[in-house]
């Protein structure tokens, strides 16, 4: 079944146009109930609650100013995050990410919101600032990346959930 997730959501980058597939990240929204084992929150690398996914832990934290917009590289107006988008199977851009110095994966909305993120290490796995599990990250090999995230955490985005 992973392998099967796996060629779906390579695929799925893909679908991205030519110019942006290098960069850019595809969100598809995911049903946590068909993912294997190893990718979803039950297993112990990706648990919210392992110290090392926990929005308070100090790279992933929100009071760290590597993951604040007041930081350059973290701004919507920085033209390197116009590569880094974040964009729907329709081409709509949701956001972008930015990864900090400590290798955290911040996503952010259009207008620099933190929304969530990936920890630098152990997991392949994104949580909200608030640390609920939002789903999993890819990187195919044709480049580009595939968010695969809760509708709950893809609503984030909008400013809709928790």
């Amino acid at each position: 079944m992973t392998v099967k997730l796996l060629f779906i959501l390579s695929a799925l980058a893909l679908t991205l146009s030519p110019q942006k597939a290098a960069a850019d990240a595809a969100l598809i929204i995911l049903d946590q109930r068909l993912l294997p084992f190893e990718l979803g929150p039950g297993h112990p690398a990706n648990s919210p609650t392992r110290p090392g996914n926990a929005p308070h832990a100090a790279w992933n934290s929100g009071a760290n100013t590597a993951n604040g917009t007041s930081v350059w590289q973290n701004r919507p107006t920085n033209p390197a995050n116009e590569n880094r988008l974040i964009l729907t199977a329709h081409g709509d851009v949701l956001g972008y990410y930015a990864p900090n110095a400590g290798g955290v994966l911040n996503l952010f909305d259009v207008n620099g919101r933190r929304v969530a993120y990936r920890p630098a290490r152990g997991t392949k796995s994104l949580f909200s600032t608030s640390g609920q599990w939002c789903g999993t990250v890819d990187n195919p090999r044709g480049g580009g990346m595939v968010l695969a995230m809760t509708p709950e955490c893809a609503r984030l985005f909008a400013g809709h959930g928790g």
